[in-house]
């Protein structure tokens, strides 16, 4: 039986303290758990995830594919996600009367269309199982005492816990992991992770609100590269291609200082090759046509007008007197279509970094620390992240899950 002086504390009231704590209760129930969140405020993240209605996980679940979502930590999440899945996601909100929708995307959210269904649930849960909540408990220090630790608040006071889960979420700099290096864990630098591109010298901004898909955009001068539907902004450019570009492509996009060339394919995955021989057709079987009035790639009206300006091919000219200069350009242009970045803007409102506690310092099958024994990890304190679409609340769950364990 376990001993009823068993004192846990969990740092952090987002989706991976939360979880983390239910999974501590659910796990040894004798034990007395608390939460500490350093504001006023509990679950932000699940509040505005998914435009107010919390993307929940994602409805892939084979977990070989699942991990490719995660540019960093796909070896080592093939463990936990193994021991906790999209699958069991599901199962445990559903149990628990709340039901989820998957979207065309893949993404699923609660059948409510509300993240308050999603906080509901995890605060019912905490009440249900009786686990402490106190907020404005920002903690200064971390000390190991006796086989357990001390926590020290900024405002002052201490408690002492025999086993800790930190769930504090990412950092935008590395002097907010202070108080976890002193523990002697290395630190992956943050650096952001899921932004969108500035474009302020672009034209193409006048097009915002149009959506091409699919698209495929690659970085000059790098390997980076990544496909999907691409949305054009007053700011410049976002949508899923260009999110997954910038999770995969974080610490190489912040080395540029986020001033770089992207190269956009129109076309999908078209070749050059394949886009000169449609073109061809269109000229054979629409040579008196206005180009304007045949658009052969399916691209947005708009879209396709602003090119064919950039290319200076009046609207009069019709496909037969294009020639193989025009016809050259126009390959080039739809599949090699360049343009200036000079800097980023947060996605939404959904801040997340890639950087924090080095995976090489916490053992993935129990989510302990390999340093400070009774020390565990959940949610983006870890160098772990995923593209957008549901997986990092997937991997807080999962980590939380886990963690809560305490093995």
């Amino acid at each position: 039986m376990e001993k009823e002086s068993l004192q846990v504390a969990v740092i952090g009231g987002g989706a991976a303290g939360f979880f983390g704590a239910i999974s501590a209760k659910t796990h040894h129930p004798e034990a007395k758990v608390t939460i500490y969140e350093k504001s006023d405020k509990l679950l932000s993240k699940v509040r505005i995830s998914g435009g107010g209605r919390c993307n929940v996980t994602h409805h892939c679940f084979d977990i070989r594919e699942l991990v490719k979502f995660y540019p960093r930590g796909e070896r080592p999440l093939k463990k936990a996600f193994g021991m906790f899945s999209p699958t069991d996601t599901v199962q445990w909100f559903e149990s628990r009367g709340v039901k989820l929708k998957t979207e065309a995307d893949g993404r699923m959210f609660p059948t409510t269309d509300d993240s308050q269904t999603i906080i509901n649930c995890l605060m019912q849960e905490c009440q249900k199982l009786g686990i402490g909540i106190k907020m404005k408990s920002n903690i200064k220090r971390l000390k190991y005492v006796d086989d357990g630790y001390e926590l020290g608040f900024h405002r002052g006071g201490k408690v002492k816990a025999d086993k800790v889960i930190v769930a504090t979420g990412g950092s935008p700099r590395e002097k907010g992991f202070d108080w976890l290096r002193e523990l002697g864990h290395e630190i992956e630098e943050p650096v952001p992770s899921l932004f969108t591109f500035n474009m302020p010298g672009e034209q193409i901004k006048e097009l915002m609100g149009v959506v091409a898909k699919p698209v495929s955009v690659k970085i000059m001068g790098s390997k980076l590269q990544s496909s999907g539907p691409l949305l054009i902004t007053h700011w410049g450019m976002s949508g899923p291609a260009i999110l997954k570009l910038s999770a995969f492509g974080a610490r190489e996009l912040h080395d540029k200082d986020y001033n770089f060339k992207a190269l956009v394919n129109w076309t999908g995955e078209r070749t050059e090759q394949e886009v000169r021989d449609i073109l061809k057709n269109v000229e054979v079987d629409n040579g008196m046509k206005k180009i304007p009035n045949v658009n052969p790639f399916e691209l947005p009206g708009r879209l396709w007008e602003f090119l064919l300006n950039k290319l200076e091919l009046g609207d009069e000219m019709i496909w037969q007197n294009m020639g193989k200069k025009n016809i050259n350009r126009l390959v080039h242009l739809l599949t090699n279509d360049e343009y200036q970045v000079e800097g980023k803007t947060t996605f939404k409102e959904e801040f997340v970094t890639c950087g924090g506690i080095s995976l090489q310092d916490v053992d993935m099958k129990t989510m302990q620390s390999r340093r400070s024994p009774n020390l565990y990890f959940a949610g983006e304190v870890l160098d772990i992240d995923g593209v957008t679409g549901g997986f990092n609340f997937q991997a807080a769950w999962t980590a939380g899950f886990i963690a809560g364990m305490l093995k």
